[in-house]
C-alpha cells in the first residue's frame, strides 16, 4: 500500500495488479498456501489511491496454456535469492515483462525489501529499453523493525516476538561497517550471522555484502555504499531483509 500511496502522489492514474504468479514459485514452495484476500486487497487499494485493480486468473494471463517464452536476466539472478530459489527470477521477469507490455509507458513502483528483484527488474527494463521508469521505494517496517511481508502471516505468536532479530542482525552488520570500520566482507557477513544465531529458531539461508548496483560481492568494504542482505527461515516463514551501509571514510 505504501507503493500505491507513492504512485498516487506522483501519477494521474494508478493501476495495481493483484496476481499470485505461479511462474515464480518452485515445486516445493507455498503457491497453494500463499495468503490471498482479494476483497481486502481491493478495499485497501482504493483507500490508498489506486484507480484500477486488475486481478486476472491464470487462464486470463496465459490463454494459450503454459508459456513457452521466458525472460531471464543473467548474472544478477545467479546468487542470493536466485541460488536459494532456482527459477524464481525467471518467473518474476517473465510476468513483469508481460505486465509492462500490457501497461505501456508507465512508472513502476517496487519496494526495496525485495532488493534483488528491484535490481533485476531495473536491469531488464534498461537492457530491453522498455518505456518504463522503475521507482524503488523504502522498506516499510513494524515499530519493532520487522519488515512487512505477506509471509509474516505464517509466524505464530512466539515466532513473531523473535522475528525482529533478523532486522537487528543487519544492524549488527551496519555497525561493523560504519562504526567499527570492518573492511572484510566475510567479517561483516559473520557479524550478521552471529547475531542471528543467538536465536536458535532461525535457520540462516545467507548473509551477504553486495554492491548495490550489480549485487556482486566486493573484494573489500570501504570505497562506497554496500548493501547488506539476509534470508532465514523461522518456523513456516522464510523471511528476507536488507539495508544499506556506508563506511565512514566513504561518507565524508
Amino acid at each position: 500500500m505504501s507503493l500505491v500511496r507513492k504512485a498516487a502522489a506522483e501519477c494521474d492514474v494508478v493501476a495495481l495488479t493483484d496476481y499470485v504468479n505461479p511462474l515464480q514459485f518452485g515445486p516445493a514452495e507455498d503457491l497453494a498456501a500463499y495468503p490471498r484476500d482479494l476483497d481486502r486487497d481491493c478495499a485497501l487499494a482504493a483507500e490508498a489511491g489506486a484507480t484500477f485493480v486488475w486481478a486476472p486468473t491464470v487462464d486470463e494471463m496465459w490463454p494459450d496454456g503454459p508459456t513457452v517464452t521466458s525472460v531471464r536476466v543473467a548474472d544478477l539472478t545467479d546468487h542470493l535469492e536466485g541460488a536459494a530459489r532456482p527459477g524464481h527470477f525467471d518467473g518474476v521477469t517473465t510476468i513483469v515483462c508481460k505486465l509492462f507490455a500490457v501497461s505501456g509507458p508507465c512508472r513502476a513502483y517496487f519496494g526495496e525489501k525485495d532488493f534483488q528483484q528491484l535490481a533485476v527488474v531495473s536491469r531488464m527494463v534498461s537492457d530491453l529499453r522498455l518505456p518504463v521508469t522503475v521507482v524503488g521505494c523504502p522498506i516499510v517496517r513494524d515499530p519493532d523493525g520487522l519488515a512487512l511481508s505477506s509471509r509474516n502471516a505464517y509466524l505464530d505468536g512466539s515466532e513473531r516476538a523473535v522475528a525482529p532479530r533478523l532486522y537487528h542482525s543487519l544492524l549488527a552488520g551496519k555497525r561493523a561497517v560504519e562504526e567499527d570500520g570492518v573492511a572484510d566482507p566475510g567479517d561483516v557477513e559473520r557479524a550478521i550471522a552471529a547475531h542471528l544465531a543467538a536465536e536458535p529458531r532461525f535457520e540462516l539461508d545467507y548473509a551477504a555484502v553486495a554492491d548495490p548496483g550489480d549485487l556482486s560481492r566486493p573484494s573489500a568494504v570501504g570505497a562506497g555504499e554496500v548493501r547488506l542482505l539476509v534470508a532465514a527461515r523461522l518456523g513456516r516463514a522464510r523471511l528476507i531483509d536488507n539495508m544499506s551501509a556506508t563506511p565512514a571514510s566513504a561518507a565524508q
